[in-house]
């Protein structure tokens, strides 16, 4: 189930991402105010790892904790994940 659950929501993503606007209402609807920053928040520790910032510096930037940090730095050792593919 959960793997058909996942299809289904990359299809909604991918069909609401023609619409910036729509895409915004959707996450809003999906999502907990808290969980739409907190992701926008992952996006730019990604950003400012691949740039060479230390995970301490991110941290307080962002003003979120060195555990986060770390688990965006764990996901950037893929070098053919999907973070690396969107920084590209």
């Amino acid at each position: 189930m959960a793997k058909e659950y996942r299809a289904q929501l990359r299809a909604v993503l991918k069909r609401a991402s023609a619409s910036d606007g729509l895409l915004d209402e959707f996450l809003k609807d999906l999502l907990t105010p808290a969980e739409y920053v907190e992701l926008g928040i992952r996006w730019q520790i990604v950003k400012l790892l691949e740039v060479g910032m230390t995970h301490r510096e991110i941290a307080n930037k962002l003003k979120t904790g060195i555990s986060t940090v770390t688990r965006g730095a764990r996901e950037l050792e893929d070098e053919n994940g999907g973070f690396w593919k969107m920084l590209k």
